[in-house]
């Protein structure tokens, strides 16, 4: 069977406290279930697997908390992804990119090599591009990658204390009340919503759903234009769950346009390249944790729609 492996390596950290392996491979095949344990085997013997220092993993390698393990993904058939990334900024220490719809950032799934990760090692000549924060594969926009691995922790950390001003644009069809409004002349123009309430996953586990409970989400939500019955959303994320702006619009009756997932899990087949997600990450903005600079990058919205 041909496969396509990963150009850069993975890596695992042995975890501490662990008594149940002997051996790496013993807890490689309880890491990845989905991988058959003859193939972590394979792997391991044609010397796919290794430590940080370069050295092979063997069959007989015994367990050590804490240690790296670095391996490289295969899959079968890997999908190329039509549209092209940007470089929006660059110094010694950050790439500000523009991710299209459809790439994944790092590799999973059946994508190792198309990633935006790889295309810009790739680009810069270096192999230490690392994501600061999450973007969705179906979401477009503005992301902050890091270059050098000693400052990623600052400009990650941004995310984390929520130092950093993130906004999105989406399309949705108004609900039939905000359509009757709007044929009435009664619909007044940005119409706000602040959207607070508790996300936990749902069935499928890569699915989110709302939840009784303290709420762990809030998102600031506009209605800024409406055309042919679609409106145009700016969106300010406050936390950042996963899949968050996407429940949140759910929440509104307004899922947005082109959305797999949300109201409805749609069955899993190729990919439409003619209709993505209508969310794309507009603007990042923050200050610079290195050198104290402003920095506000934003790519094209929907605004032409």
């Amino acid at each position: 069977m041909s496969m396509t492996r990963a150009l850069r390596p993975s890596y695992v950290v042995l975890p501490q406290g662990e008594t149940r392996y002997r051996t790496v491979v013993d807890f490689l095949i309880a890491k990845f279930p989905q991988i058959e344990a003859q193939v972590w085997q394979a792997r391991v013997q044609d010397g796919k697997v290794h430590w940080a220092d370069g050295s092979l993993v063997e069959l007989t390698s015994e367990f050590s908390a804490c240690d790296k393990v670095y391996y490289y993904r295969e899959v079968e058939v890997e999908s190329k992804i039509p549209f092209e990334e940007k470089i929006l900024f660059q110094d010694d220490n950050i790439i500000i990119a523009y991710k299209p719809h459809f790439l994944v950032v790092s590799p999973s799934g059946n994508f190792v090599n198309e990633c935006l990760t790889h295309r810009l090692c790739a680009r810069i000549g270096k192999d230490t591009v690392a994501p600061a924060h999450r973007l969705d594969r179906d979401t477009a926009g503005v992301i902050l990658l890091t270059i050098n691995p000693e400052m990623r922790h600052p400009y990650h950390q941004l995310f984390v204390s929520g130092s950093i001003n993130k906004e999105y644009q989406a399309l949705a069809k108004l609900t039939p009340e905000l359509e009757q409004k709007l044929a009435s002349n009664e619909l007044q123009l940005p119409l706000h919503w602040t959207v607070k309430n508790r996300i936990v996953k749902g069935e499928p586990s890569f699915t989110m759903k709302l939840a009784e409970g303290e709420p762990n989400s809030h998102s600031e939500i506009s209605l800024i234009s409406v055309k042919d019955g679609i409106g145009l959303f700016e969106l300010k994320p406050i936390t950042g769950k996963t899949h968050q702006l996407r429940v949140h619009m759910l929440s509104l009756g307004m899922p947005l346009l082109n959305d797999r997932f949300y109201p409805e899990l749609m069955p899993k087949g190729p990919d439409n390249f003619d209709k993505p997600l209508a969310l794309i990450a507009k603007r990042l903005s923050f200050i610079d944790p290195i050198n104290g600079q402003s920095h506000s990058f934003e790519c094209e919205g929907f605004e032409g729609y």
